[in-house]
């Protein structure tokens, strides 16, 4: 919903005004005076401010400036007398939209203020692109032709077209928000908004007020009004990440705007309709979270739409290459040096489990290409740090192995044998609290869950 402000010490017309904006769909503050309007620019979210020229204390170009002083970008429409039109020519020479001159009719006044909030729209698109990266072209940046991969390319191109909700699953690094960008990208939606919000990240209360806005004096903090994720993505995409972190409640609340596209900030009485198409993506298995009563059923079904599902790198290794080229291009442009890849280091890159995924072998061929000597990247600048090895070398240099490792086993046997003890004691020493436990093993909690179940190391029910 869109938020403009009239400023007019007329009571009638502001009325009037009022009244042909709100049957429009736009929320509307009023304010008899600049002096009184300053405020609520101030506090609020306003997509357009609709102003007077001719007001008693501050005039329209005197308001005009002090909003252009906090908001250079705020659309301003002022209003004129047929006489003051040379004085709002001169007011658009200092920021605003337009004018509009008395008699004017309702269709001039309405597609003047839809022109400015496109506008502003677009401003503020813009804006956003630049600060959160734009989105590349193609797939929004992913890359591999394994099988997997085309597989999840096909059904991108097959579902973007579509309204439908999209749930990306797949352990974390694997690109999710990638897939969810891409499917933007292609569907009727892409010149709207791409928004974006991690689930995990922010307090039940803060997520709350990200997805939904609130109101001024919603909160103890909530000095100015502030509209949510999902105004903000009125027309567009809503990309939720990590939806199995979302707390109960909220769960409630996302399931009705799913159903009814409607909501009430936090703190507001208004009831506001959207439409939005929601991504969500998640590295739990959310159907195990609906059995255990974490994740509301009716919720699951809503976003699973359609399934989208992210392999591990380490079961796509025929990607490696291709990603390796892609990162060691990416390194050579940011460091302005031309850079490459012995068939020695890329064969081992191979070789490794990437436990982390994509977003872990960015990350080594980015501080490879930093710390390599030369320009070539060979094995020992993608080894693990000398001192994880001069650790390890010096805890093992008394072993006697014999005394409790078979010879008939192999490498990969022993292996996974000291690893799987070791999950199980972390595992058992914290309660199966699977935070502390990964934390005692000095891995995240994701590469915990992939080991639990490699292992089948479930907490038996009493």
């Amino acid at each position: 919903m869109h938020t403009i402000l009239i400023v007019d010490d007329e009571p009638n017309y502001q009325i009037v005004l009022s009244e042909i904006l709100k049957d429009e769909g736009y929320e509307v503050f009023t304010a008899n005076s600049g002096l009184a309007g300053l405020p609520i620019v101030y506090s609020t979210d306003l997509d357009l401010v609709l102003s007077d020229m001719k007001m008693p204390g501050m005039d329209g170009i005197a308001f005009l400036e002090k909003i252009k002083e906090y908001n250079k970008e705020l659309p301003v429409i002022l209003i004129t007398a047929y006489a003051e039109v040379e004085k709002a020519v001169e007011a658009m020479r200092l920021g605003a939209f337009t004018y509009l001159a008395k008699p004017f009719s309702n269709q001039q006044l309405l597609a003047g203020v839809r022109k400015a909030i496109e506008h502003y729209g677009l401003i503020r698109e813009i804006r956003r692109l630049r600060d959160e990266a734009t989105p590349r072209s193609g797939f929004g940046g992913m890359i591999g032709k394994s099988p997997s991969m085309r597989a999840v390319y096909q059904l991108i191109e097959k579902v973007a077209p579509t309204p439908s909700s999209v749930l990306i699953t797949g352990e974390s690094g694997t690109g999710k928000e990638l897939v969810a960008r891409a499917i933007h990208n292609h569907s009727p939606r892409r010149d709207a908004p791409f928004i974006s919000v991690n689930c995990a990240a922010l307090s039940e209360h803060l997520l709350e007020s990200e997805l939904f806005g609130h109101e001024k004096g919603a909160f103890t903090d909530a000095v100015v009004m502030r509209k949510g994720r999902f105004e903000l993505a009125d027309t567009g995409t809503l990309f939720l990440d990590e939806v199995g972190e979302m707390p109960p409640q909220l769960q409630a609340k996302l399931l009705r705007v799913l159903q009814d596209k409607s909501f009430e900030r936090v703190g507001g009485n208004a009831t506001l309709q959207v439409d939005v198409r929601i991504l969500a993506a998640t590295n739990k298995e959310l159907k195990d979270e609906v059995d255990k009563g974490h994740f509301r059923e009716d919720l699951y079904y809503r976003l699973n739409v359609i399934h989208i599902h992210l392999a591990p790198l380490r079961e796509r290794v025929d990607d490696i290459p291709a990603l390796v080229s892609h990162f060691i291009e990416k390194n050579s442009r940011s460091l302005g040096r031309p850079l490459d890849i012995s068939p020695e280091a890329l064969r081992l890159l191979i070789s490794l489990p990437w436990e982390g995924n994509v977003r872990e072998l960015e990350n080594t061929i980015e501080r490879a290409a930093i710390l390599c000597n030369s320009d070539r990247i060979e094995p020992e600048d993608v080894q693990p740090d000398s001192s994880q090895l001069v650790n390890a070398h010096e805890w093992s240099t008394g072993l006697e192995l014999n005394q409790f490792i078979p010879d008939n086993l192999s490498l990969a046997e022993v292996l996974n044998g000291i690893e799987e003890r070791l999950v199980r004691k972390a595992l058992d020493d914290t309660g199966y609290v699977q935070a502390r436990a990964a934390e005692q093993l000095g891995i995240t909690k994701s590469l915990l869950q992939y080991k639990m179940k490699k292992y089948n190391l479930q907490r038996r029910k009493k």
